[in-house]
């Protein structure tokens, strides 16, 4: 291993955080422990991007709401941070949009810690011009590379009509890479075997086994919410408190947006018929 060149991680984790909950933060600790311990990473950051109201879910609460809920679950945190460019944006934002972001500012950030000159203001305009390309980023010594943290759920989404374009598969597990936590009635090998995208991207891919089994959902919290039973331990404490405090969760709540077409398939139906 000596010699080996370390490559530094920010993990990106997108959703509804709707609440964010102890699993939501566990996945970080995993997916960092996993990349550490293949000595081939060095995990510098962690972001939460909870998604805009314009992505129109079922039962989803206001993005204030949800934003100022991940911000106290991460107070303690010395790495995870949380992010709202995503949630303050007017419409629903593609998750390669949101990723495509985070690496334009991650970019920037180092190029910050440089001597900003010509050479090198130039060299990043050519990196940024390869990485939609081909990604050469990846191979970019000393260079940063942000991957997209989700659940084995997120990989069976993509087999869903409508919810995710190709392309955009393509880009997110090509020129980016997924770290997939694995949870029980779930089986990402399944999904990877599946696709043929997935496939020819399987190296980017990091599926993470969780031995601990956590079946925390956010769905099970909004429902004993709803049912006036208590959730503590299954979220940070400041949560729960400020889920009383606005009383966030309940049987009206979770009929937000029941009649309303999610914001992808809106979208992309919209498009293919067009």
């Amino acid at each position: 291993m000596e010699g080996q060149i370390v490559t530094k991680v920010v993990l990106l984790s997108c959703g509804s955080f709707n609440p964010i909950t102890s699993m939501h933060l566990r996945m970080f600790e995993l997916a960092r422990d996993h990349l550490e311990d293949t000595g081939q990473y060095k995990v510098v950051k962690g972001i939460i991007s909870p998604v805009g109201d314009g992505y129109k879910k079922k039962g989803l609460v206001e993005a204030c709401h949800r934003l100022e809920m991940a911000r106290l679950a991460t107070e303690n945190s010395d790495w995870i941070t949380v992010d709202s460019w995503e949630s303050l944006q007017p419409e629903w934002v593609e998750t390669v949009k949101v990723i495509r972001h985070h690496y334009e500012e991650l970019l920037e950030a180092e190029q910050n810690k440089d001597d900003v000159d010509t050479v090198k203001y130039t060299k990043k305009r050519r990196i940024e011009e390869n990485y939609f390309e081909g990604s050469a980023h990846l191979k970019r010594r000393g260079s940063p590379q942000l991957m997209l943290l989700c659940g084995a759920d997120v990989l069976q989404s993509f087999e869903t009509p409508n919810l995710w374009k190709q392309d955009d598969i393509t880009e997110i597990v090509g020129c980016y890479g997924l770290v997939c936590i694995t949870r029980s009635g779930n089986d990402p090998y399944s999904f990877i075997h599946k696709s043929d995208t997935l496939w020819k991207y399987r190296k980017n891919i990091h599926v993470v086994h969780e031995w601990v089994t956590n079946e925390i959902s956010a769905t099970h919290v909004r429902r004993a919410l709803r049912r006036g039973h208590s959730v503590r331990y299954l979220l940070p404490d400041a949560v729960v408190y400020y889920i009383h405090e606005h009383d966030l969760y309940s049987a009206e709540s979770e009929q937000k947006n029941a009649d309303v077409v999610l914001a992808p398939l809106q979208r992309y139906t919209g498009a293919s018929s067009s």
